[in-house]
């Protein structure tokens, strides 16, 4: 099975008891709401990527306030000639707007951006990784991960 490593960042904004979220699609075309963020270019640090990213996809200027912890997650997904055992890293930052105005973006990932209530979250069509950023968040671990579930 073909081999896939996707190195990516994202950042948790919350303001005044809301979360900014961007709106993209699954594979199937159904709207999901997900952190601002995505995947490093070669090259990139993986700090500069979460700036990029939430500008392109919010029209925000991020300024970084913390790591929050790694997101590590592997599944199988379909390809053209078969299927890829895929393996999603994925850096958590905390972040603050520091300027720009929120706006669409064109011809990208995403087609929205929006504000949520926190408590209204949970009513959302969403990507599991809004929760595991909510749960890095709110509980901070030292190490930056989530306890795994019991078996």
């Amino acid at each position: 099975m073909h081999k896939e490593l996707r190195v990516a960042a994202y950042a948790i904004c919350v303001r005044d008891g809301q979360l900014l979220l961007a709106r993209g699609r699954e594979d199937d075309g159904t709207p999901v709401w997900m952190l601002p963020g995505g995947g490093m270019d070669h090259g990139e640090d993986p700090y500069d990527t979460v700036i990029r990213e939430v500008e392109e996809e919010t029209g925000y200027l991020l300024e970084v306030t913390g790591l929050l912890g790694v997101d590590s997650v592997r599944h199988e997904r379909p390809r053209r000639f078969g299927a890829a055992d895929h393996h999603a890293l994925r850096l958590l930052y905390e972040g603050r707007i520091a300027g720009g105005e929120l706006r669409f973006e064109v011809n990208g990932s995403t087609d929205e951006a929006a504000w949520h209530p926190l408590d209204a979250v949970p009513a959302l069509i969403r990507v599991p990784l809004v929760d595991t950023a909510l749960a890095l968040w709110r509980d901070r671990p030292v190490g930056g991960r989530l306890a795994d579930p019991a078996p």
